[in-house]
């Protein structure tokens, strides 16, 4: 068994806008940080798959990627966030077959474990809408792949993003063969994720929201870790974790203050990992979202590619030198009483 797999989007530079956060950069950050920690070299690279139609469309609604090729030929915007180029659609396809395709490899036990360079992101994107610079929602695809294609039966989907995955929580709303945790700024962008949306199962509630206020920090992530997400895990039981990973928390990051430190990141993911080597044979991937600091994205990258691999790791940016505050307290007592903890 191989130790690290990685899925770089080749050609993404062609998904492109001036001026735009979304932008190659990112990816490119985190590719080079690799380089220089040794990473890329000794991992697998994975190339991307063709997706069933029977996936897509179990995700996507036929009108919306109808809608959607229409769209990214025409270079056309979905809205005022979320541009396309004439390469988008297939950069789309190729990075969501790229994800089923990382997620696959780990599932079978090919390699330890995945990292995919998702590029355009997708936790954003619903069933029938793409917003938030996302196109097709990736992670979401990649669950579906190895639920029709590897007959997987229980998965977790864990979104460290900055912002509620809006789109994933509204795909596995009444799935409850996925659990769908998030820890996410709020009040912000999309305005989702408040403690009451469970699922739309009541007897079987599948999605955990953790609303963190802003200023949060490095405290309220290690608490919400011990005390929630690592219980709910524990009470699923999923056969696989994947990770929607997005280094806009870090607390260089423009477009939020959750003020999280690479350290606790990989701290983070190093728990997850932990957690899956006792309970799912280490099967545990990461797919890429949001995160608009290139520095963030260079130390943040490179930490937790180290965590997943058990290796130790630095954070040459440090602490938040910003105060954190202390009202993700209550969020915590407020989750714990929702779901009985």
């Amino acid at each position: 068994m191989n130790e690290l797999a990685i899925y770089y989007p080749k050609g993404h530079a062609a998904h492109y806008t001036p001026g735009h956060p979304e932008r190659p950069e990112r990816i490119e950050a985190i590719r080079n940080a690799l380089l220089s920690a040794g990473l890329w070299e000794e991992s697998s690279h994975l190339d991307t798959i063709t997706l069933p139609h029977s996936v897509l469309h179990s995700i996507h609604t036929p009108a919306y990627l109808s809608y959607l090729k229409k769209a990214c030929q025409l270079g056309r915007s979905l809205d005022a966030d979320t541009y396309t180029t004439p390469a988008s659609w297939q950069l789309a396809l190729n990075t969501a077959g790229g994800a089923a395709q990382i997620a696959s490899s780990v599932w079978r036990r090919e390699n330890k474990c995945g990292f995919a360079l998702t590029r355009p992101p997708g936790h954003h994107a619903t069933p029938d809408r793409g917003l938030g610079f996302c196109l097709l929602n990736n992670i979401a695809l990649a669950a579906e792949y190895l639920l029709q294609v590897e007959d997987a039966k229980r998965l977790a989907i864990v979104d460290l993003d900055l912002h509620h995955g809006n789109g994933t929580q509204e795909v596995f709303w009444r799935r409850p063969e996925v659990v769908y945790i998030s820890t996410h700024q709020y009040p912000h962008y999309p305005g989702t994720g408040y403690f009451d949306e469970t699922g739309g199962n009541p007897e079987e509630p599948s999605v955990v929201n953790i609303p963190l206020p802003p200023f949060s920090g490095d405290n309220a992530f290690r608490a919400v870790m011990g005390k929630v997400i690592l219980p709910m895990l524990d009470r699923f039981a999923p056969e696989m974790i994947l990770v929607s990973f997005g280094f806009d928390t870090h607390w260089r990051d423009p477009l939020g203050q959750l003020l999280l430190s690479a350290d606790v990141y990989a701290g983070l993911i190093s728990d997850l990992a932990q957690w899956s080597d006792v309970h799912c044979h280490g099967r545990f991937a990461l797919f890429l979202e949001g995160g608009y600091d290139l520095e963030a994205a260079s130390v943040c990258g490179t930490a937790v590619a180290q965590a997943m691999l058990g290796k130790a790791w630095s954070d040459e940016l440090g602490p938040s030198p910003y105060p954190e505050g202390t009202n993700w307290q209550w969020v915590i007592e407020k989750v714990q009483k929702v779901w009985g903890l």
